[in-house]
């Protein structure tokens, strides 16, 4: 079974991913989430004219959606395992994500595991850490 998400499907779903799962990623994989830090400043200054402060992963869609990318720095296998994703890969690779942790991510019942198999999905194209 395929699963079609659109743009904006894919988007909120890796947002959530990002919300949920990105520590668990990082530490538990020995991998860090590096960006350039003047289009971290770039997608932090766009305000949405709410006046509350705009959250970590909010800004790293801001990022993507600016155009910009995203790295998942591999410190632990020297580089191997290191990636780079743009929002291009968001939305490509979102929707190929195990039927059934992104139905339970649709649905809104997913968890931390959830979060760990879209994210690596994006930016490895499969699941390497388990």
């Amino acid at each position: 079974m395929r699963v079609l998400l659109t743009h904006e499907e894919s988007e909120e779903l890796f947002l959530t991913a990002l919300c949920d799962g990105l520590e668990w990623v990082e530490g538990g994989y020995d991998l860090e989430l590096t960006y350039d830090l003047q289009q971290y400043q770039d997608a932090r200054k766009k305000d949405d004219g709410s006046g509350y402060e705009t959250c970590h992963e909010d800004i790293l869609m801001g990022i993507l959606r600016n155009g910009g990318a995203l790295t998942m720095e591999d410190i632990g296998c020297e580089g191997e395992y290191t990636r780079t994703i743009t929002m291009k890969d968001v939305h490509e690779q979102v929707q190929n994500t195990n039927i059934a942790h992104l139905m339970d991510a649709i649905n809104e019942n997913g968890d931390a595991i959830t979060a760990d198999v879209i994210l690596q999905q994006v930016f490895f194209n499969e699941i390497i850490f388990a």
